[in-house]
């Protein structure tokens, strides 16, 4: 993605944004970055750049591990994104196709 291109959304990305993009704006909901219902479609590479280091930020504290979130966030996590991967999986995803056991 060049500078000038834009993010696509999380509806249009693959699989409904089982992506890293996908998952940097699902953690921007969680961490209320942006609303829950922001795709983020048409935002530009910078823009989606800053997004990443708010979220990176955010969960500084918490070693980047859902499961040292308070109780709220982990909630809101464990909600975003299993509705993700449901989502994903009738998009036809599976997790599996993504390890590196080969």
């Amino acid at each position: 993605m060049s500078r000038h291109k834009t993010y696509i959304g999380l509806e249009q990305d693959t699989y409904g944004g089982m992506t890293p993009t996908g998952t940097i704006v699902r953690d921007a909901q969680v961490f209320g970055l942006i609303a829950e219902d922001e795709s983020c479609a048409g935002w530009s590479l910078d823009r989606i750049q800053l997004l990443y280091d708010q979220v990176s930020d955010a969960w500084r504290p918490y070693g980047h591990l859902a499961s040292r979130l308070p109780d709220e966030l982990r909630e809101r996590h464990q909600r975003i994104f299993a509705a993700a991967v449901a989502q994903a999986r009738q998009l036809g995803w599976k997790a599996e196709i993504y390890t590196d056991d080969e």
